[in-house]
């Protein structure tokens, strides 16, 4: 099955190009287009897409707001929402991953990065472009609490790993590649951490092990 797609960006000779990028691959189709985010919401909420890519700079609502209607707290059934974008501020990548996103990717980072984030946001992981990541972590570091102790000593000594992979960005397949486990027990590891910590995804599985500097 392929993987449908909905773009939300005000411009449309961007929303071409990725519309080019994305449907020259076999496996994703675009089935819908917004040129502003109170558009994408509606179109989303209506034709439930696989994926959502959603530009931070939009008319009537940005694309953080997009992200919290989606794919927050608040939503009733989230969709997994990448946020694509030519701006890397602080802000924008913060709110993003607190509003639920399942990627943070930049227009410059190229065609390959965009395709395998949407295929990772389909297969339940998260991508971000990397660099943003070092960004993030240099952040989340500088503001962690100290370590040990607290909710970190509820995980065992394998969901500590798992959490520490998902955190350096690896998806389920690579985690299962580098720990020798198959892809079913890796999913039940990250389920199973996301219960103990009371999160809902796996972004804020991510924030939380840079948080608690469980990676280095």
């Amino acid at each position: 099955m392929s993987i449908s797609v909905l773009l939300a960006d005000d411009q449309a000779m961007i929303r071409d190009c990725l519309r080019l990028i994305l449907e020259d691959q076999p496996d994703i189709r675009v089935v819908a287009e917004a040129g502003d985010g109170a558009e994408a919401v509606e179109l989303a909420r209506r034709l439930r897409p696989d994926v959502c890519l959603v530009d931070v700079q939009m008319p009537r609502l940005d694309g953080i707001e997009v992200t919290h209607a989606l794919a927050g707290p608040e939503a009733f059934d989230p969709l997994r929402v990448i946020v694509v974008t030519t701006f890397d501020l602080d802000e924008y990548v913060y709110g993003a991953l607190r509003g639920g996103a399942a990627g943070f990717v930049l227009k410059d980072a190229g065609p390959d990065l965009l395709v395998e984030a949407v295929r990772a946001a389909h297969a339940g992981d998260v991508l971000i472009s990397p660099s943003v990541t070092l960004r993030l972590l240099r952040h989340f570091t500088e503001h962690a609490p100290a370590s040990g102790g607290g909710p970190a000593s509820l995980l065992s000594g394998r969901e500590t790993e798992i959490v520490q992979a998902v955190a350096r960005g690896l998806t389920n397949r690579q985690i299962a590649d580098e720990l020798y486990i198959s892809l079913s027990t890796v999913k039940g590891h990250v389920s199973a951490v996301q219960a103990k910590l009371g999160m809902r995804n796996r972004v804020e599985v991510v924030a939380w092990a840079w948080e608690h500097r469980l990676i280095t």
